[in-house]
């Protein structure tokens, strides 16, 4: 959420900012609201006075034997004027909830303008794109061939966009995920953390899914409201709501191994084939929590562990700066990494690194305590996939395929497979 105080001390810029993102920010509307907050909290609070007085004038009253139903009938009065304005403030506060709530986050001033993908900003590319002397498969027909992804038993368990991963393949996936933890565990400093998989609407509230999202989400139960998580972001990043963190166990890095679950609202058409975009999918996720002055470093950094994971399968990829347009509604910076799939013979994400300085963080009313203040503030909070597993597992099938269609297994990666160099097709 927007810092209110911006609003009140530079309105045409918070305006201006939204725009960027084609936010039609009415700031009519808000200042009318905000007028009428104001308006409504000083008659309650000159009502307020006026009942005090009265009250105190009826023990005054009393003390002189004089006749009090007057006062009675006067306070009595004030308290359903105070009654009835108390109705209206919270009315009005309520109109100002909902229209925050709906703001996305302010974006960095390094965000390019664009309206969609088509206008994201190549940062960078590592590694040479595989040349094939023979004609290439897709993971779904290498899956096939291996008898290692079944789409057409997800889908008979449950329904369309679920798979279900056999033998070497479901083992290269726990492979991939099992290096990924290790390599943030002990090479970037990660803690690992294991979370629910099911969270409360105010877990998803503090990041930024609810309201705006719940149509993207899975829910599990109305009484309470309960939710399959989308991403481990929301456990992970929920175990600072309602926190005041030490400075002394600042910053704070975890990194968590959940399935996610995403109902894809809207994109059916779109990447239908395969694992690309599934309803339930592994990902390992990278938080960081840290103090404002170290957001942006702290952004680059997270970005640069996903990076890692990507060289260490010696997999080409490609690093992307969001434009204004496509930047997530809670993120201020968002770099996408893009990992070469021969199948699509195209660059795809398989990891979104985010930093969303204070807007999660005023939600969940996240904080550290300053020492040299002795004041809580707000803290920063960045997260990015590290990697998203099936991606992982998609790109290595694919990037790694021989003429017979074998899969190599690449080396950082054999260890965690017993081993093995080279899953054999059946």
């Amino acid at each position: 959420m927007l810092d209110p105080h911006l609003f009140r001390s530079d309105l045409e810029f918070v305006q201006t900012q939204l725009k960027r993102r084609g936010c039609d920010f009415d700031a009519d509307f808000y200042t009318d609201i905000e007028n009428r907050r104001k308006a409504i909290q000083v008659k309650t609070q000159e009502l307020q006075n006026e009942r005090n007085l009265s009250s105190k004038a009826i023990g005054q009253a009393k003390a002189k034997g004089e006749d009090v139903q007057p006062l009675l009938d006067q306070v009595q009065g004030l308290g359903e004027q105070l009654k009835a304005a108390a109705t209206e403030l919270g009315d009005i506060q309520a109109q100002m909830q909902s229209l925050m709530e709906g703001l996305p986050n302010l974006l960095d001033a390094t965000v390019p303008e664009g309206n969609d993908e088509d206008d994201n900003i190549e940062i960078s590319r590592w590694g040479e794109v595989p040349e094939f002397d023979f004609e290439i498969k897709d993971h779904v027909d290498l899956g096939a061939m291996h008898k290692g992804m079944d789409f057409e038993t997800g889908a008979k368990i449950t329904g369309a966009r679920f798979v279900v991963l056999r033998s070497n393949i479901a083992r290269l996936q726990r492979a991939i995920i099992q290096f990924m933890l290790d390599t943030h565990t002990d090479e970037h400093g990660y803690s690992e953390t294991y979370v629910p998989y099911i969270v409360n609407a105010d877990s998803l509230y503090g990041t930024g899914q609810l309201p705006k999202f719940a149509d993207d989400l899975f829910k599990v139960s109305e009484d309470p409201d309960l939710y399959l998580i989308p991403t481990a972001e929301v456990p992970v990043t929920n175990i600072v709501r309602n926190e005041i963190v030490a400075a002394d166990e600042m910053p704070l890095r975890m990194v968590s191994h959940t399935p996610c679950f995403r109902s894809e609202a809207g994109a059916y058409g779109k990447d239908v084939r395969g694992l690309i975009r599934q309803h339930q999918f592994e990902k390992v996720e990278l938080v960081q929590v840290v103090k404002a002055s170290e957001s942006e470093q702290a952004h680059e950094d997270l970005t640069e562990h996903a990076e890692n994971i990507l060289k260490k399968l010696k997999l080409s990829y490609r690093k992307v700066l969001l434009c204004s347009g496509d930047t997530g509604f809670s993120s201020t910076k968002t770099y996408d990494l893009e990992v070469w799939l021969p199948g699509q013979e195209a660059y795809r994400e398989i990891s979104s690194c985010s930093n969303f300085k204070d807007f999660q963080a005023r939600r969940l009313k996240a904080r550290w305590r300053n020492p040299e203040t002795g004041k809580p503030e707000l803290v920063h909070t960045i997260n990015g996939s590290g990697l998203a597993a099936g991606r992982a597992l998609v790109a290595i099938m694919e990037n790694y395929q021989t003429a017979a269609g074998d899969i190599v297994i690449p080396e950082v990666l054999q260890p965690y497979m017993g081993g093995m160099k080279v899953i054999k097709a059946t």
